[in-house]
């Protein structure tokens, strides 16, 4: 009996890695030159990691488990363990690091479910201690549109982005939906004590008006920030409802839109007139949109030419659906994508040869941060296979 069961045991082992397999197939790359292979896995639902040196990296998961990998290998206690929202999209969902501090974005509830950056100090070990309230987002009414990812402007102030959370405002280009309220925007915050960006573009007489902290707002919700290493330019991508995902080049003062526009303003119905425009704010159509919305995520731009030099500061993007990574050359301003592929005149995706000539590797299961390297090789961090790629 006890030969039957172990039989048993190793089928159900045998079919268990068979099914995964069958599932997550291994991810691959266009290019013959590159591989990927998977530096590490074991990871539950992460959604952003980040690099402390060439030893370490942080990664974040969902329910609110800050994980070390050390030398490749997935350190068995995390750093923390926060107590957060994990209803639908909220949870454990940005890091980021500035000098010897780490910055989290995490939903939690303190009296009322908020999104909230925390503040902690770097220590030898590696450590994350003296925990601080930087900053407390909003976090209702909707459970999605979170937003959550961070990054570091090149004069080294903390960027963060927060979903519309299915409110009406103002931020939402209703002109007569109440003020700006920190949802749906891209803020651009001092490191040190919180206070607005001295060069942001909304300078309000109220001090504690929202205003003074926005770099961007009309924001669906996006799950991907990255800086341009070349020209210091924000970018970002965002969800579309129904369709058109978007990557946008985020200048300061920047009107994305929501929620009278996605995609195009020309297909939208509407004028920039009609929406809420701010003194120094702008409207701007994406750089590209997918008619299919698909669930786009990160971007990051390779600093780097291990890849080779026709991959140095390229743009890639991933997708949470197809498990998709894309790759664009920038025009010669870096504004821009060196859109040369038959249909992409219109800088709208709208069929399968379009999306197809942009794709640069595929197999990934729901990418949901991309990161270059200490090493300067590109990884991808997959959210359903629990696992960290590298492509090199």
């Amino acid at each position: 009996m006890k030969k039957f069961l172990a039989f048993c045991l190793v089928v159900m082992t045998l079919l268990t890695i068979i099914q995964v397999n069958f599932l997550y197939a291994q991810p691959s790359v266009k290019d013959p030159n590159l591989k990927v292979k998977a530096l590490v896995n074991g990871f539950t639902f992460p959604t952003s990691m980040l690099f402390l040196d060439k030893n370490n990296i942080i990664v974040l998961e969902k329910e609110g488990t800050v994980r070390l990998v050390t030398n490749g290998i997935l350190q068995p206690q995390p750093l923390l363990s926060l107590n957060v929202d994990t209803k639908n999209e909220r949870g454990l969902l940005g890091i980021e690091r500035i000098g010897d501090n780490i910055f989290l974005y995490a939903t939690v509830k303190d009296g009322q479910v908020i999104n909230r950056i925390f503040k902690y100090t770097l220590a030898a070990g590696p450590k994350l201690i003296n925990q601080e309230v930087f900053k407390n987002l909003p976090g209702t009414p909707g459970t999605n549109h979170q937003g959550g990812k961070l990054a570091v402007s090149r004069d080294g102030y903390l960027y963060s982005v927060t979903g519309e959370l299915q409110r009406n405002g103002k931020d939402q280009n209703i002109i007569k939906g109440p003020d700006p309220d920190f949802s749906g925007a891209i803020l651009k915050t001092n490191p040190k004590d919180g206070s607005p960006a001295p060069n942001n573009p909304f300078k309000t007489n109220n001090s504690n008006d929202p205003l003074n902290w926005y770099q961007a707002y009309g924001i669906r919700n996006s799950f991907g920030l990255g800086v341009d290493p070349v020209t210091g330019n924000l970018w970002d991508t965002e969800n579309g409802e129904d369709s058109h995902d978007e990557i946008n080049m985020v200048s300061p003062g920047f009107n994305s839109g929501w929620k009278l526009v996605t995609g195009p303003i020309s297909g939208s119905g509407v004028t920039e007139n009609d929406l809420v425009n701010f003194p120094n704010s702008k409207y701007k159509d994406p750089v590209l949109s997918f008619v299919d919305s698909f669930g786009i995520t990160d971007i990051e731009f390779l600093n780097s030419s291990k890849l080779g030099p026709d991959y140095t500061y390229n743009a890639f993007v991933g997708d949470y659906r197809h498990g998709n990574l894309y790759r664009f050359q920038l025009n010669p301003d870096r504004t821009g994508f060196k859109l040369d592929n038959p249909g992409l005149e219109d800088h709208v995706v709208d069929n399968s040869a379009e999306l197809n000539s942009i794709i640069f590797g595929k197999g990934f299961a729901g990418i949901t941060d991309i990161k270059t390297g200490p090493d300067g090789y590109l990884y991808a961090l997959s959210f359903n296979d629990g696992t960290i790629y590298k492509i090199s």
